[in-house]
């Protein structure tokens, strides 16, 4: 049975309050540099497993071993904490529901470095590659002004969806538990999930977990992208096309929802640890990218993490006044 009680409603809505609580914060301060992040104890973690296991024989079972085990005790961390909390205080366990989100969240953030990678770029081509360093994997030094933005903004749609839909989608799922352990997938990922000599076995189960976990995100982050900018004629078959040729099942359909709404090109080689990959193109149109550009794609973004978060709170609340009708016999 349902208790009727004012407390047993504010803690069946207590994801939605945590929710908006962990956002607001993320809107005002983005990433807390000075505090200690969760996201460097996972990197710390992996790294540190990453040295011991990733040498000898039977790589490709080690890195299994230590991505399921690294996500798994996140999981379990995080849900035993939350029933703590719920336990001592429903006050508690809002608070640590809402900095786990603040932590999670990264659409601030992103947005940020996005902006300094192009007011870097307008005072020096040397200052947009040292700012754009900051939030890509590939080399570059050697990057022109144009590959420099396109990075930038490849960038910008790839994380729009690891950054804020994925860990909100997860949420949804699995509460706050479920959203640390996407994180830590996403980390594991970015960490050892390449096909270099050093990573290709050890990572690729990460790699793969990754993959599953961003497989509904990533296309629902293109969807939500196309209604955000007005469902632009033969944009979703833009999408559909151009998504599947990333060398990532995921990561190509934010980025083609970017390049067919900017109507630009993305892709193509890059370097990697010294490493060239070369990447297919998304789009056809080879335009120079702008400052415009950047500030529509952030728009873009913004409008896709409100209805992210204003669905995931919307679902909260159906399920709740669902669950009361039932009880109710109504």
């Amino acid at each position: 049975m349902w208790p009727a009680s004012s407390l047993s409603l504010f803690l069946a809505l207590s994801p939605s309050l945590a929710l908006l609580l962990g956002w607001l914060l993320d809107l005002s301060f983005g990433d807390p540099a000075r505090l200690p992040h969760p996201i460097v104890w996972f990197g710390k973690a992996i790294a540190a497993c990453e040295h011991r296991w990733n040498r000898d024989n039977h790589r490709k079972l080690k890195g299994g071993l230590v991505a399921a085990g690294l996500i798994a005790a996140t999981f379990l961390l995080a849900a035993l904490l939350n029933y703590v909390f719920c336990m001592l205080h429903f006050t508690l366990y809002v608070a640590f529901n809402a900095i786990v989100i603040f932590y999670c969240l990264a659409g601030t953030t992103l947005v940020r470095e996005v902006r300094s990678v192009f007011l870097a770029l307008d005072r020096s081509l040397d200052e947009g590659r040292k700012q754009v360093a900051r939030i890509v994997g590939r080399d570059t030094s050697e990057l022109s002004a144009q590959e420099v933005r396109t990075a930038a903004l490849e960038t910008l749609a790839e994380n729009l969806s690891d950054g804020v839909v994925a860990p909100l989608f997860w949420f949804a799922l699995l509460g706050a538990p479920g959203m640390l352990a996407y994180k830590m997938v996403n980390t594991l990922d970015s960490m050892i999930g390449y096909r270099t000599e050093r990573y290709r076995d050890f990572g690729c189960v990460a790699a793969r977990i990754d993959d599953v976990a961003n497989y509904l995100p990533a296309r629902l982050t293109a969807l939500l992208m196309i209604v955000s900018s007005g469902w632009k004629r033969g944009l979703l078959r833009f999408v559909r096309k151009n998504g599947r040729r990333h060398a990532s099942p995921n990561s190509g359909y934010p980025e083609a929802a970017l390049a067919g709404i900017l109507d630009c090109r993305f892709g193509g080689p890059h370097y990697y640890f010294g490493e060239l990959f070369d990447k297919p193109y998304i789009g056809e149109n080879e335009r120079e990218l702008t400052t415009a550009d950047m500030r529509r794609a952030v728009r873009i973004n913004r409008r896709v993490e409100v209805m992210m978060v204003f669905a995931v709170v919307l679902i909260n609340i159906l399920v709740v006044a669902a669950t009361m009708l039932d009880v109710a016999g109504i």
